[in-house]
């Protein structure tokens, strides 16, 4: 409507109401631009304020696999060493403890990443979305540092672990998996990671099952060189979770996993 009352004024060269009419396409053109960006703003704001909403739920939820992995292997190097004392003659177990600290050295834990998050702010090209840079960097290195995935690969690796599961007998490692393995942990308990592997137990094997077992343990020459491997292998990888390198990632986690949802 309003350019084509101007188009008339141009025809009948009234300037004034040329020059109002202008000014008033003029104005429209741009509010309606300014509208257009505003509402355009409007909905990237929302979506990146759900992205940064799932993203630190996502590393909330790394921060305790990571503590949880940290944990988890620290009983399984306490367990690998216990047994190897006992080997070595430093010290004596009976023969149901050896052979539960035996069995715990071999476990590892393996958990499924939270990322679905940031993986589609990085195959989107949208991880600009993130405003705060320091959650931003924060995500990008968790999600790129192989220290958890390495632990888990070097337990299910295990040449300690793959001597012990062929020097025992099946009925005996599955009565030790269901007495003395893993207890389930939820993810945000960070309590019961101190008992995930670790706790008092007894494997309810008759008493010869468990002398026999543990002569065989005892007498393996192969056992106590894989089993002094492992415990070099969890002290690296700790080491590397609890170094400098990942000592800002774990703050920045645990910042994370402290903050109310």
């Amino acid at each position: 409507m309003n350019l084509r009352r101007l188009i008339e004024h141009l025809k009948g060269q009234h300037w004034t109401a040329v020059a109002i009419d202008f000014v008033i396409v003029v104005v429209g053109v741009f509010v309606g631009i300014q509208v257009s960006n505003w509402n355009q703003q409007r909905a990237t704001d929302k979506q990146a304020a759900i992205f940064t909403m799932h993203l630190k739920e996502d590393l909330r939820e790394e921060d305790w696999v990571y503590q949880l992995m940290i944990g988890y292997n620290r009983q399984v190097l306490a367990n690998a060493e216990r047994a190897a004392n006992d080997l070595s003659g430093i010290s004596t177990m009976s023969d149901e403890a050896f052979m539960v600290s035996a069995y715990r050295a071999t476990q590892y834990k393996q958990r499924l990443r939270r990322r679905a998050t940031f993986d589609e702010l990085i195959s989107t090209g949208t991880i600009g979305l993130i405003k705060d840079r320091e959650l931003r960097d924060l995500a990008i290195r968790v999600y790129n540092m192989p220290v958890i995935e390495n632990i888990a690969r070097d337990g299910i690796e295990s040449r300690y672990r793959e001597e012990f599961r062929m020097s025992v007998a099946t009925e005996v490692q599955r009565a030790l998996a269901r007495n003395c393995g893993d207890r389930p942990t939820m993810v945000g308990d960070y309590g019961a990671i101190a008992a995930a592997l670790d706790y008092p137990c007894q494997t309810g094997l008759s008493e010869a099952s468990i002398r026999e077992t543990a002569a065989a343990l005892r007498s393996n020459p192969e056992l106590l060189s894989l089993l002094r491997l492992r415990i070099a292998d969890l002290d690296t990888r700790l080491g590397d979770m609890r170094g400098p390198n990942y000592e800002a990632v774990r703050l920045g986690l645990h910042a994370i996993g402290k903050e109310k949802p």
